[in-house]
């Protein structure tokens, strides 16, 4: 008898070290796939190829044709050189500070410095860490890169003069990122926040990844994100669940224009509310109608530009 209850323990301990082995290996497969930068199947390849059908083709080749000056700056944490765009609008005294989403570029955001360039704006356009030409092992999901864009704006009144007036807009993760930033100490020539299409948080939003991608249900979900935010906490240094734009948009009170895609599968249109909601601040909001992930703009860009105009004009002289 005490021989089959030894087997049955023995047993007991083989299964549970084997699921436990299993599901740590599967948090290091998705940490991979979410956090170390690299080509992603996930990820529609864009054309680099800008068709005259394109309803931002001004706006792209403008971009194309710019000469832009080369600002370097060592990440907030001291271990990477960060790489940017600068693009001067005559002697303007206004800086916008253009995020890119997800494993983009500086030069995949052409179209939203030629918007900001028209409004009479330079624009400082950063590669996130890990992103582009800057240096760094992962992808923070904006968590880290949030001092990042706060070292970016001390950089730019240093260099540019403590006159500049800066506004800060992102776009996917960029504008997690933004919003993310609002929360933090900030110098008063941060006059705005324009964010499109940001998630609640980086859980939230792997959580909806691990649907929509893997359509992994509730179990084994929980506990692999779990797992996942813990590898990310001794990688990146933080869990994935304390990465909220909500709770940093709680200590946000600087206006802030939220934009979000009707149609957005990728990051829910359903996440602008609870992000909307948190902020202190003076606040707009426009559901961008039938607009898929990123692409209000492109699908409507004389109002896109409008919406923009009209609220940064307020607080931006």
């Amino acid at each position: 008898m005490k021989k089959l209850k030894h087997k049955k323990l023995w047993l007991s301990s083989i299964i549970i070290l084997l699921v436990c082995v299993l599901f740590t290996g599967a948090g290091f497969y998705f940490f991979k796939v979410a956090c170390v930068p690299g080509k992603k199947s996930f990820l529609s390849s864009s054309s680099k190829v800008i068709k005259k059908s394109d309803p931002l083709y001004r706006e792209k080749i403008w971009f194309k044709k710019t000469a832009k000056q080369k600002w370097y700056i060592e990440s907030a944490d001291e271990k990477f050189k960060l790489d940017a765009n600068f693009i001067p609008y005559k002697t303007s005294n206004k800086t916008a500070i253009v995020l890119p989403g997800y494993m983009d570029t500086k030069e995949d955001m052409g179209e939203y410095d030629a918007l900001f360039h028209q409004l009479g704006y330079n624009t400082l356009t950063p590669d996130p860490r890990a992103q582009g030409k800057s240096e760094g092992k992962y992808i923070g999901y904006g968590w880290p890169e949030k001092d990042d864009v706060k070292k970016w704006v001390s950089y730019l009144l240093q260099k540019y003069g403590q006159n500049q007036q800066v506004v800060i807009y992102g776009l996917s993760m960029g504008a997690a990122t933004a919003m993310m930033t609002s929360g933090l100490k900030l110098p008063h020539q941060v006059k705005a926040f324009v964010e499109d299409c940001g998630y609640t948080s980086v859980k939230d939003e792997i959580e909806h990844e691990a649907g929509v991608l893997y359509n992994m249900p509730a179990f084994p979900r929980f506990p692999l994100v779990e797992i996942l935010s813990g590898i990310n906490k001794i990688k990146v240094g933080y869990f994935m669940g304390n990465a909220s734009s909500v709770k940093q948009l709680h200590k946000n009170h600087r206006p802030m224009l939220f934009i979000h895609g009707s149609r957005d599968n990728f990051v829910p249109t359903k996440m602008v509310y609870p992000n909307y909601n948190a902020t202190r601040g003076p606040k707009e909001i426009w559901v961008a109608p039938a607009a898929k992930h990123a692409k209000s703009f492109s699908k409507h860009p004389q109002e896109y530009k409008r919406r923009v105009a009209t609220f940064l004009a307020k607080y931006v002289k």
